[in-house]
């Protein structure tokens, strides 16, 4: 068995970011223009007025001022609210995989290696942007990378799940050095139109690289322990998938991107659950008894 390590992290950052006081008067002007264009089933109680959104209630919800955006145009036109991403030819790299491909390079550099090196890559992501080939094995093609790659989504644990997942493989030695990898262009399968949660999320690529820890050429944090645990449920969701097209009335619907069950219910339900877990596996590490 094999001590697996960290040896090295990357990021990209992409140019353009909203201000909260941008989101605010785009969202504003799409839910007066909502309302004006229904205010006679409003006034007959067949639907509810948009609710103005404001700079001060995204900050106390969620303590963000600015998030980061591949596209802030098309999010912020009051007539479109979703990003404005043109599809890229098959010869050409894909969005995912080129943002990722600066993020790996950083941690590369960082843990004084080159592509060549790796012989497992994890693209671990909330959401992929086909379903085949992997975004993962593309990624593995611009870096010259070796060994072997797979997508992976867990929803927003997919980076943990794919350190564990690296980990255990350089454990078992069916791995000597991977990259996992987490492009994240949440603004696409993000409802901007939702006041509840259309400020939560940005997007964003970070990378890792793990290895053996004898063979790290310089600083490094070794994986002590880890432990995956899941447990299903309708609190969050997106039910857009490759069986979209065989449904009828589904081009726009609400559950077709990120939704969640009000503002706070799921972070209710998530924390308690999850704190027994983080804090069981830690005693049984430092060999306490759990409480």
């Amino acid at each position: 068995m094999y001590q697996p390590a960290i040896s090295g992290h990357g990021v990209f950052t992409p140019a353009q970011s909203i201000s909260n006081d941008e989101l605010v008067e785009a969202f504003n002007a799409y839910a007066e223009g909502w309302n004006a264009r229904n205010a006679e089933k409003i006034a007959a109680g067949e639907v509810e007025a948009k609710t103005p959104s404001s700079a001060d209630f995204i900050f106390s919800a969620s303590g963000i001022e600015r998030r980061f955006v591949m596209d802030k145009s098309g999010v912020l036109d009051p007539d479109r609210m979703y990003p404005a991403l043109p599809a890229r030819p098959d010869d050409q790299p894909g969005i995912m995989a080129e943002m990722a491909q600066e993020a790996c390079t950083g941690a590369l550099e960082m843990a004084g290696r080159t592509g060549a090196d790796i012989d497992l890559i994890i693209c671990a992501a909330s959401n992929h942007e086909r379903a085949y080939p992997a975004v993962a094995i593309e990624i593995q093609q611009l870096l010259g990378a070796q060994g072997f790659a797979f997508d992976m989504n867990v929803a927003c644990s997919s980076a943990t799940f794919g350190i564990q997942a690296a980990g255990d493989m350089i454990r078992a030695g069916s791995a000597r050095r991977a990259l996992v990898v987490c492009p994240e262009i949440c603004s696409a399968h993000l409802e901007w139109r939702d006041r509840d949660c259309h400020f939560i999320f940005g997007d964003v690529c970070t990378a890792l690289v793990l290895e053996r820890a004898e063979e790290a050429q310089g600083a490094r944090w070794d994986v002590v322990s880890t432990r995956c645990a899941t447990q299903f449920s309708n609190n969050i969701r997106n039910n857009d998938g490759f069986l979209r097209r065989t449904r009828d009335q589904m081009e726009d619907r609400r559950d077709m991107q990120f939704m969640q069950n009000g503002t706070a219910r799921s972070s209710r339900r998530c924390c308690p659950w999850s704190r027994p877990i983080s804090s069981g596996t830690s005693a049984r590490k430092a060999g306490r008894p759990m409480t």
